[in-house]
């Protein structure tokens, strides 16, 4: 610091950390600590809401978030649950890892070692079974959710999320 510099003007290290995973905030909670100051959220919408936390508490209004369809799928990591057009759903944590691995990149073909490493988090135990039986149990409760959404097999590669409509038999 240069003498005569004011403390509050220097900048200090910041990491920040974005994984919808508890466990692997955890995980980098106890690897970093001591390091420097550590901000874990669960995604980026919740790093933008503690970002204008203080512009709020300075009287500034915080830009209006842009508002999901009414149709749009959304995870909430914090809770644990997808909703779609007002109805709600529980996921267990492999679900929730399953689905928000899928929507980073929903045109993505994943491998099932892919998935099986990124969802139970373990190396050599790839077993496209616990995949499959999985994924069987996400297709039957995002069907019960009424969105689009839905995890396609693309034949000898992977999954993938995909958004096909099915379409709507009735009468005008």
């Amino acid at each position: 610091m240069l003498d005569g510099a004011d403390p509050a003007d220097e900048p200090f290290p910041l990491l920040i950390a974005v994984t919808p995973s508890p466990t692997e905030r955890i995980r980098l909670a106890e690897r970093l600590d001591g390091i420097a100051p550590l901000l874990l959220v669960a995604d980026l919408d919740e790093l933008r809401r503690l970002i204008a936390a203080p512009q709020q508490l300075a009287g500034t209004p915080p830009e209006p978030a842009p508002a999901a369809p009414s149709d749009a799928l959304v995870i909430d990591s914090a809770r644990s649950t997808a909703r779609c057009e007002g109805r709600e759903i529980d996921l267990t944590r492999l679900e929730h890892d399953l689905l928000t691995c899928l929507t980073t990149a929903p045109v993505r073909v994943w491998s099932y070692e892919e998935l099986h490493r990124s969802v139970w988090r373990d190396e050599g135990l790839e077993r496209k079974a616990d995949v499959q039986s999985l994924v069987k149990r996400l297709r039957r409760k995002l069907q019960d959710l009424g969105t689009g959404a839905t995890i396609e097999a693309v034949r000898g590669v992977g999954l993938r999320l995909t958004d096909r409509q099915e379409p709507r038999i009735g009468r005008a």
